[in-house]
């Protein structure tokens, strides 16, 4: 080895221990500490279904942000999920969020059911943690004044407006054929706060409501529930209910032979692939009006197939989840820190537009995304298909629902 190659060695070897000491780019740069996002979802109890495709779909948008050389503006930092359990019980949520928040969590994405996320958002407001809302439809969550919390998704109030416009187009394409309604909803603030709604609107498009039916989550039989539709004669029979309960109400109802002119619902909770591929004589002509993705955006017609090929399902779960962490990972190479005012003032300035979902630019005023919207889908025994607005439609509504023979 000659002098000058020693000599070359020594200075590369100091240049590296300068760098390390005073923390300057060098050769030793350590690599950037992770940002730790919660995932609060119900992966055991009643709601499980649902909240394991909810961290599924924000697993996928995680290992799809590493691929992609992490956080740029923050040197390249990786994001790592934290993951909670919520048990499919509130008090479990606050649990959850409070032991991830002494893991060091900067933010929580979560909680599909608002009964959880209504006391799990008050828990993390306390230390001004970031509240990503990926499922969860109680417009109480975003009205309670807590600056931690952001819903890229419309909530109910929003939806059930939107719901009536549709739904009265469809009625009125039929010759005004839907008059009455039964009202079926779950008894958590989900489904109340949605019936309350649902009443209180109905009038509007022309259709008395004849009864409202509750039961709990979960139930088992829905057999005298069904009976009691059958003998108010409804027009139409609206839904609002978690995974289970909808899909066990559906199919008790065409058990029961029960000739409505349309099953209808206002973010049914059991509105999805899972239900055409293993129910599809129950699904066919049910309808319901959901956050969906935008069937005309090449990224969502490949992530559906990403998820297939895996054996899951494409359910609205994942792909709420899934851009709710993308919509943080925007905040954060904006704000260039993971520091939690500067996160959150990056997300009241958000105007994020990389999303496959039939929304426009992201406008959050208070936590609420102006730019979110929903559809109207209508299912048959193989696929659901968008039915309205007519820019994201690609078929047109049946209706009324053939009778039984």
């Amino acid at each position: 080895m000659t002098s000058q190659t020693r000599l070359s060695r020594r200075l590369i070897l100091q240049a590296g221990a300068a760098s390390a000491a005073f923390g300057a780019p060098g050769l030793l740069l350590a690599q950037p500490k992770p940002v730790k996002i919660g995932l609060v979802h119900p992966v055991t109890g009643g709601l499980a279904y649902s909240g394991g495709q909810s961290r599924m779909g924000a697993q996928m948008a995680i290992d799809e942000i590493n691929a992609a050389g992490g956080i740029r503006a923050m040197g390249g930092a990786k994001l790592e999920a934290a993951l909670g359990d919520s048990q499919s019980r509130p008090e479990v949520g606050v649990s959850e969020v409070e032991r991830l928040h002494q893991e060091g969590v900067s933010a929580y994405v979560g909680c599909f059911a608002s009964a959880i996320a209504l006391p799990a958002t008050q828990a993390a407001a306390k230390y001004n943690t970031p509240f990503l809302i990926d499922v969860g439809v109680s417009d109480a969550i975003v009205s309670r004044g807590l600056k931690n919390v952001f819903r890229l998704a419309p909530g109910n109030g929003k939806c059930v407006d939107d719901a009536f416009a549709g739904l009265d187009g469809v009625n009125k394409a039929a010759g005004g054929i839907a008059k009455t309604a039964v009202i079926v909803h779950e008894d958590s603030e989900f489904g109340t706060s949605t019936a309350r709604l649902l009443q209180s609107k109905l009038s509007g498009i022309g259709i008395e409501v004849k009864e409202v039916l509750k039961h709990a989550t979960p139930t088992r039989d829905f057999t005298n529930l069904v009976l009691r539709i059958k003998s108010v004669k409804p027009d139409i029979v609206i839904m609002s209910n978690y995974q289970n309960e909808y899909v066990l109400i559906a199919r008790t109802m065409h058990q029961q032979k029960v000739d409505v002119a349309g099953m209808f619902s206002v973010l049914g909770g059991g509105f999805n692939y899972k239900l055409v591929q293993e129910q599809p004589d129950v699904a066919q002509y049910m309808m319901d009006f959901n956050h969906w993705y935008n069937p005309r955006n090449p990224k969502a017609q490949e992530m559906r197939k990403r998820v297939e090929a895996n054996r899951g399902l494409f359910t609205f779960e994942v792909y709420c989840s899934y851009n709710s962490v993308k919509l943080y990972a925007d905040a954060l190479q904006r704000a260039a820190s993971a520091d939690k005012e500067k996160v959150i003032a990056a997300l009241e300035a958000s105007t994020w537009s990389d999303h496959f979902m039939p929304y426009g630019a992201t406008k959050f005023v208070n936590g609420q995304n102006q730019g979110g919207r929903a559809v109207l889908l209508q299912a048959s025994k193989t696929d659901i298909d968008v039915v309205f607005p007519n820019e994201f439609a690609n078929v047109k509504a049946v209706f009324p629902r053939p009778k039984f023979s």
